[in-house]
């Protein structure tokens, strides 16, 4: 316990589609935790300016904080606890994002937020206001092989999702969508901001080991942040669907999340398969393959 009476949040950093979802409402039903949806809230500095920023079809990027509010002081998600929700920001406009999020970690005292926003990771400014915010919060690092998180993306929406993130190469005649782009840049910001976090405050993960090897992995974590890691504690963690942030919310709010995470937030049985490094990629036109900043950035992080 800080001498604020909350807890410092842990941050899982990473990108779109490397398992945040699932592993951060995992990690949210430890009886030690309070898994939250995308909070978003580091992305500007005061609340004004958020609600500014996300405008027109970003709305959907305030989704989960709403949804926080409205379970949190009034114990429920719906219609009349959005607006509740709605009301409780817009009074607040005149603060900063980092009072906000002080606040809301003040509220469920004494758990531990489990915060998984991946738009974190998109520029080196937002890491630098939650280390400054919260200059003892802990990091879990999850990565994805590029392959199938690239994969993964080119899903969404056929690839949407990259286009947002500019993921584009534009040394082709016509821009080529490339995912690798985004999973790399994502990847350096955040390797090159854990290199002012004290080792003991980080951890970096393989998506994949996490769910292939659960409960050991899920000890490991446990451990090295101080929660619960008896039986009765993982077997809570293996039931991710128990989050109530783990369906489709109400009209208005109806995500905060990885859409598919919330069509199925159960955990399933089989295990993650690993891609190869090398070789054509599947969305590229031109036969090309990973770049070799990928590949040795994929190397260093443990993939083959």
């Amino acid at each position: 316990m800080s001498d604020n009476h909350y807890k410092s949040p842990l941050i899982i950093l990473g990108s779109p589609r490397s398992f945040t979802s699932l592993i951060c409402a995992v990690l949210g039903q430890n009886p030690d935790a309070y898994g939250v949806p995308e909070l978003n809230l580091f992305i500007t500095e005061d609340i004004k300016t958020l609600i500014e920023e996300l405008s027109g079809y970003r709305q959907i990027q305030l989704h989960g904080l709403l949804r926080v509010v409205s379970h949190l002081y009034s114990g429920e998600q719906n219609l009349k606890s959005l607006e509740m929700a709605r009301r409780w920001i817009l009074t607040r406009l005149d603060r900063g994002t980092d009072e906000i999020y002080r606040e809301l970690c003040e509220k469920v005292a004494p758990l531990r937020i489990i915060d998984k926003s991946p738009v974190y990771s998109l520029k080196p400014e937002y890491l630098e206001r939650i280390h400054k915010a919260f200059p003892d919060a802990y990091y879990l690092h999850l990565v994805r092989h590029p392959r199938t998180q690239g994969e993964s993306i080119m899903k969404v929406a056929k690839g949407l999702m990259a286009i947002l993130a500019n993921s584009i190469d534009y040394s082709t005649e016509t821009p080529t969508v490339d995912p690798q782009i985004s999973w790399y840049n994502m990847q350096k910001n955040i390797l090159d901001f854990m290199q002012k976090i004290p080792a003991d405050r980080q951890m970096r993960m393989h998506g994949e080991i996490v769910l292939n090897q659960r409960e050991d992995s899920l000890r490991k974590i446990c451990q090295w942040i101080g929660m619960a890691d008896d039986a009765s504690a993982i077997e809570d963690m293996l039931h991710p669907e128990e989050s109530p942030f783990a369906c489709l919310g109400p009209v208005g709010a109806h995500l905060g999340n990885d859409i598919n995470f919330l069509r199925s937030p159960e955990l399933r049985d089989g295990q993650i398969s690993y891609s190869q490094l090398e070789g054509p990629l599947p969305w590229r036109s031109d036969g090309k393959g990973f770049s070799q900043e990928v590949m040795k950035m994929a190397w260093d992080l443990g993939y083959k």
